[in-house]
């Protein structure tokens, strides 16, 4: 069972709700009891990008558990006070399991948590914890280098275009990742960027990704979820790498392949967990090697060699073999950040503020 919410008629009808709800139930009173779960979404379920996986794995939750479940949704929710209502007004409905999806949404969700300590939440890309509260991420630095591999050989200009949304450790990393990966192939490669300042706005993508075109890239990059920068790459006649999905049905001829997000295992774990009694706040970061990051399909305008490249970097990336942040790297100032053979740590990363050279922010 489903109940989709949008983020006005949830705020408007939440008063009502609650004369009718359970508030603040701690528990399943009942075996037969569904366990009520609750999604908080930043952006639109048809985003096709980061909104839409997240809700991949809810359909997979509800696939999977059938009516041992209920489950709730809320799309479009700001990252500001509305997300904090929202999610006291899932605490205050009678759901027993919270997941916020979004970065902004963290201080926020751990308030909230606060205020229920027998409910459980958890956060993704976050860092903050609190004992019924676990935060979980994914990788995508990872498959960010896979497409700098590519675009470091596919790239006549050696010049990118990065439409990007906040200037968040996550966002950055992908964008040194990305660049560090393509000048393996071409030591001149540039990645220009703009801030959207957005996480979805498919006209602030529109307009970014032309000015980056006019700037000279020839490729274009993104870590914004709306399939607008695709489209601007399919009708100028340059490449282009897809977000959190495939969108190759946008833009057949300039989609080269996406950072796929593939968190349904991941959910169907934790509501598992909490059907059990056995959920506990953890704290996960997994990537290829875990399943947690993958690919879309490559675009058959990739020569073999490329292919074959990228193939390999994802192989070394999953074995341990290659680690994307492995020295020498050089900030822009040409300053020495770590030495050749040092390896970024994932707290070094988690907290990363600088570029890589080659980087035009």
């Amino acid at each position: 069972m489903t109940i989709t919410v949008t983020r006005r008629t949830f705020l408007a009808g939440s008063a009502a709700a609650a004369g009718t709800a359970v508030l603040g139930r701690p528990g399943r009173a009942l075996a037969a009891d569904p366990l009520a779960v609750a999604f908080v979404y930043t952006g639109p379920i048809g985003d096709h990008g980061y909104t839409f996986a997240h809700d991949v794995g809810r359909r997979a939750v509800e696939a999977h558990f059938g009516d041992k479940v209920k489950v709730t949704f809320v799309e479009n929710v700001p990252e500001g006070p509305d997300c904090e209502r929202v999610i006291r007004q899932l605490a205050t409905s009678g759901n027993q399991l919270i997941f916020s999806t979004s970065f902004g949404f963290m201080e926020a969700t751990l308030k909230v948590a606060k205020q229920f300590p027998k409910l459980k939440f958890e956060h993704a890309t976050g860092f903050k914890r609190a004992d019924n509260l676990a935060i979980y991420n994914a990788r995508f630095y990872e498959g960010r280098a896979v497409l700098g591999d590519i675009a470091g050989r596919m790239s006549k200009a050696g010049v990118a275009g990065y439409v990007a949304s906040f200037p968040i450790p996550e966002v950055v990393m992908g964008i040194n990742a990305f660049t560090l990966a393509a000048q393996k192939h071409n030591p001149n490669f540039k990645t220009k960027v703009i801030w959207a300042n957005t996480w979805y706005d498919p006209g602030k993508e529109s307009d970014a990704a032309k000015a980056l075109i006019d700037k000279g890239a020839d490729i274009l990059c993104q870590h914004t979820d709306s399939a607008a920068p695709l489209q601007v790459a399919e009708s100028r006649g340059v490449y282009a790498f897809g977000q959190a999905q495939d969108m190759s049905a946008y833009a057949p001829k300039a989609h080269l392949t996406a950072v796929v997000d593939q968190w349904e295992g991941y959910y169907i774990d934790r509501v598992q967990k909490a059907l059990d009694g056995k959920w506990t706040s953890t704290d996960i970061w997994w990537g290829f090697k875990e399943g947690l990051v993958g690919l879309a399909p490559y675009n058959a305008a990739m020569p073999a060699d490329v292919k074959a490249s990228a193939d390999k970097l994802k192989a070394d990336i999953t074995s341990g073999a290659v680690h994307p942040f492995t020295g020498p790297i050089k900030n822009q100032k040409g300053e020495v950040v770590y030495a050749d053979g040092k390896k970024a740590s994932d707290e070094d990363m988690l907290k990363m503020n600088w570029y890589v050279q080659g980087v035009e922010s």
